[in-house]
């Protein structure tokens, strides 16, 4: 699973774990295993607003761009994040 940030001010947290493909968001779980190489799951047919753009998953790695709530004057590293890579199960450390 490899995730995107898109950071935004806002007074949420975003809290993160995975499950094979089942991505949980602050305790809602999405499940995109049925999605297939290749594919894409437009951003309309997730009903998150933590999703900022399309699901789709390229050579079986799923590719997914999520809202990064930040406080007011944020470090370079929330405002800047770099893409994760999720290889494990269990909560993603998110940046801070």
């Amino acid at each position: 699973m490899i995730i995107k940030f898109v950071p935004q001010r806002r007074d949420e947290t975003l809290q993160l774990s995975k499950a094979a493909d089942v991505l949980t968001v602050n305790g809602l779980s999405f499940d995109f295993s049925p999605l297939p190489d290749g594919a894409t799951l437009p951003e309309c047919a997730i009903d998150s607003v933590w999703f900022q753009g399309d699901v789709e998953r390229i050579d079986g790695a799923l590719h997914i761009k999520l809202l990064l709530p930040h406080a007011a004057n944020p470090p370079d590293r929330v405002l800047y994040p770099e893409l994760i890579e999720v290889f494990q199960d269990g909560p993603i450390d998110v940046p801070c």
